[in-house]
């Protein structure tokens, strides 16, 4: 077996190669520096302040500033890069630094798969982990090129990639041919 770093493909495309891919968005980080300069501000009200209205304004403004800091900085971070790997069993999507969230999709599962070009955020409402009923689920880190794939049960997942082609093709041969239905044969007695 043969792991390729950031989309590259080896001289063959074989059903044992392992594919993986990235993508990232460093604008993500200024957004996490945000989340850290709330944090700063809260654990600054709680150690040099001196409030005069009371204690409970300045517990609730540290409180504030702290889970604003931890959701923006959290929420953040964990979509600054995507993961993609496809072996021979599953494409697995794994996001941020820990790797979460994270999703595993068998290739059993797959129905078809297909290259979009341009996936922008304003089509799935930001970044991040997206839900639209009308489209699918999808994570996406940045605009640019992208999977889409084919779920059995009619649902599609999308994830923004570098060399989402490469991938296309890859998911494209372990698939196997598309299956065409086969009209029933009359049996005459």
């Amino acid at each position: 077996m043969r792991d390729h770093a950031h989309g590259d493909r080896g001289p063959t495309e074989g059903p044992d190669e392992i594919w993986t891919g990235r993508a990232s968005n460093r604008v993500q980080w200024l957004l996490a520096l945000a989340g850290a300069a709330c944090i700063a501000l809260g654990v600054e009200l709680a150690v040099v302040s001196e409030w005069d209205s009371g204690v409970l304004a300045l517990v609730m403004s540290v409180v504030g500033c702290i889970a604003a800091g931890l959701l923006v900085l959290f929420g953040t971070v964990a979509f600054v890069h995507v993961a993609v790997r496809v072996d021979a069993d599953s494409l697995e999507v794994r996001c941020g630094h820990m790797g979460l969230p994270r999703r595993r999709i068998p290739l059993a599962q797959i129905v078809g798969v297909d290259f979009a070009p341009a996936v922008t955020p304003r089509q799935w409402g930001g970044w991040g982990y997206r839900w639209r009923p009308e489209i699918g689920t999808a994570v996406i880190v940045r605009r640019g090129e992208g999977v889409v794939l084919s779920l059995g049960d009619g649902r599609k997942f999308t994830v923004t990639v570098d060399d989402a082609e490469a991938a296309v093709r890859i998911i494209r041969a372990r698939l196997g041919p598309p299956s065409t239905p086969v009209a029933p044969t009359a049996v005459r007695p």
